[in-house]
């Protein structure tokens, strides 16, 4: 079992703001994540959950994953969150979550081993970049704690500004950050074929805007979420390419700043 206990501070004129970096401990953080969950997609983003529980975010690969939370150590706030399922819980749940949106035959044929994340989110008042850093290095941690090749996932691009805009975004990323045919993932619901006729800035989303930070790649075309009305992209990162310089801003010494006292068999 891997054991998260990350430390780091922002930098505020009144006073830093403290943040750690740990795995859920029992089913009250559990609930703690899920309701943040359910405030940022549901609340803020509009999505369409099948949840039975009032003002929570629950699914069926939850009980089978590792939730990392990054919390105010102040006050305990959960400030931002991402569950993590290992391969070898896959077939418990009868494959990874990014398989009900991409066929991922390219990639999951290697012999690597593999770690999923999703459900990424952060409090709305803490999307300046600190509370997302301290969640990967919470991730980079786990990754070399239990010895993963590669982590994979969802990154969202929501569709509030058109699918013009999407598509703009998917221009940018095909330019820098696309993964070579070998590594490509296919959406089973594709976005509509469009020209792009998007004017004026390209507003990259933060989450993934820190995932190509950290360098993940962008396995191909998004796939198109209804129920959250986001474009979905699959991503893709070889922990040897990890940048470590980016988490150091975060975190001292990240990724191995992490607790990792007791490593995954």
């Amino acid at each position: 079992m891997y054991s998260a206990a990350t430390a780091g501070a922002v930098a505020s004129p009144v006073k830093p703001l403290l943040l750690t970096t740990e795995l859920a401990r029992d089913d009250e953080d559990v609930r703690l994540s899920q309701r943040l969950r359910h405030r940022v997609f549901a609340e803020e983003m509009g999505a369409r959950l099948d949840c039975p529980d009032a003002g929570m975010d629950v699914d069926r690969f939850d009980p089978h994953c590792h939730h990392l939370l990054v919390r105010n150590a102040e006050t305990g706030e959960v400030l931002g969150s991402t569950r993590i399922l290992l391969q070898r819980e896959v077939r418990k749940t009868g494959g990874f979550y990014s398989e009900t949106e991409f066929d991922l035959g390219r990639i999951l044929t290697c012999t690597k081993s593999f770690m999923e994340i999703g459900r990424t989110c952060v409090h709305p008042d803490y999307r300046s970049g600190a509370v997302i850093g301290m969640l990967w290095a919470g991730i980079a941690g786990f990754m070399n704690a239990n010895q993963v090749d590669y982590l994979m996932g969802c990154a969202s691009i929501p569709l509030d500004l058109g699918a013009d805009h999407v598509h703009a975004i998917m221009a940018e990323l095909r330019n820098k950050h696309y993964a070579p045919v070998t590594r490509r993932a296919f959406p089973k619901v594709a976005l509509p074929e469009m020209q792009n006729g998007h004017q004026g800035r390209i507003d990259m989303p933060a989450l993934l805007r820190a995932y190509l930070r950290v360098g993940v790649e962008v396995c191909g075309e998004p796939h198109w979420d209804r129920d959250f009305n986001v474009a979905d992209v699959f991503v893709l990162l070889d922990r040897r390419r990890i940048n470590e310089r980016y988490l150091r801003h975060f975190v001292k010494g990240a990724p191995g700043a992490a607790d990792t006292d007791r490593a995954a068999a």
